[in-house]
């Protein structure tokens, strides 16, 4: 015996609830009454993801959040020109980059989102070094400080993979002297007492008085040494976080060493070089040519990227290319 049509409906209503319920909606209601339902039900999905989502916690490759969840952070407040509260300052946030994408979408927004809730006038500058030679974080901090313009009048020498977490981190005009906000006793990896990288704040006028940086350090590492000398010998004093209670827990570090190799290398004479001053090169003998400029949003978060490329005479820093 044929099962009846009430009785198909009843099973296909079993058999996929989902279809069901739409199938009695259909029925019952009218086409205004489903308009309000699908409305209710989207905002109730709304709340449910502001509820839940995590805010500025940044996962690495599919780790589990520890702690609980925050609400999503509401979108950065604009800048505006006559807000006094936002101050008369106005921070070029430097990135010298290279092939890090993944660490360059973490920082863009979050970096953002950090500096507007503290109301800090800021652009961020991707400095990305598109020739064929070995990175040279300082030639592109050099690129950086000429190209940023005059509407920036302090600078932070920025790594991507540094993301500071902790509020009460200072990003403010620097006028005493240079501050370096990842200090020695915040940093995750480097405590020793002359360090300045990671983060490092000075004014325009300071870091003109100390003619830039040193364009002499091809590869990885020792360019921020040389620089805590040249800030010193300008007779600047160096500032550091005070009262800041969160230790090594102060910055997230993106950097995966086993994913991306540091380029450690030391070729020929570059052994002997690397421990000593540059006291004629920097600002004054850069040479680079800007290829692009090519504005940028991140998730929402507005920078500039500078396609960067540097230029060597290796007679002079035969170093600068592996051959």
């Amino acid at each position: 015996m044929l099962p009846s049509r009430r009785t198909s409906t009843l099973y296909l209503r079993e058999k996929s609830g989902s279809h069901g319920l739409l199938t009695i909606l259909l029925r019952k209601c009218s086409i205004f009454q489903l308009f309000f339902i699908c409305l209710l039900l989207g905002v109730f999905s709304l709340l449910w993801l502001q509820l839940s989502c995590s805010g500025d916690v940044i996962r690495n490759h599919g780790a589990e959040a520890t702690g609980p969840q925050k609400p999503c952070p509401s979108e950065p407040p604009v800048q505006p020109a006559d807000d006094l509260s936002w101050g008369p300052h106005r921070l070029a946030v430097l990135v010298p980059f290279r092939e890090r994408f993944e660490e360059l979408l973490a920082f863009v927004p979050h970096m953002h989102r950090f500096l507007s809730r503290k109301r800090i006038r800021h652009h961020i500058f991707v400095l990305n070094q598109v020739d064929h030679y070995r990175f040279n974080r300082a030639s592109l901090i050099n690129v950086g400080f000429l190209e940023s313009g005059n509407d920036t009048d302090y600078m932070a020498m920025h790594d991507v993979d540094l993301l500071p977490l902790n509020e009460a981190l200072d990003y403010s005009f620097p006028a005493a002297g240079p501050f370096h906000v990842a200090s020695p006793e915040l940093h995750p990896l480097y405590h020793y007492s002359t360090y300045v990288g990671g983060i490092l704040l000075l004014t325009k006028q300071h870091y003109r008085m100390c003619n830039g940086m040193s364009n002499r350090f091809w590869g990885w590492g020792r360019e921020d040494d040389e620089f805590y000398r040249r800030i010193k010998g300008a007779g600047l004093q160096l500032f550091r976080p005070s009262g800041i209670t969160t230790g090594y827990e102060t910055f997230q570090h993106l950097h995966d060493p086993a994913w991306r190799k540091r380029d450690q290398k030391r070729v020929a004479a570059q052994k002997q070089e690397q421990f000593k001053v540059d006291r004629a090169g920097g600002l004054t003998n850069i040479q680079y040519h800007v290829e692009s400029r090519i504005p940028l949003s991140v998730a929402g978060a507005p920078c500039t990227v500078l396609n960067i490329l540097l230029d060597c005479d290796p007679s002079e820093t035969p170093w600068c290319t592996f051959s």
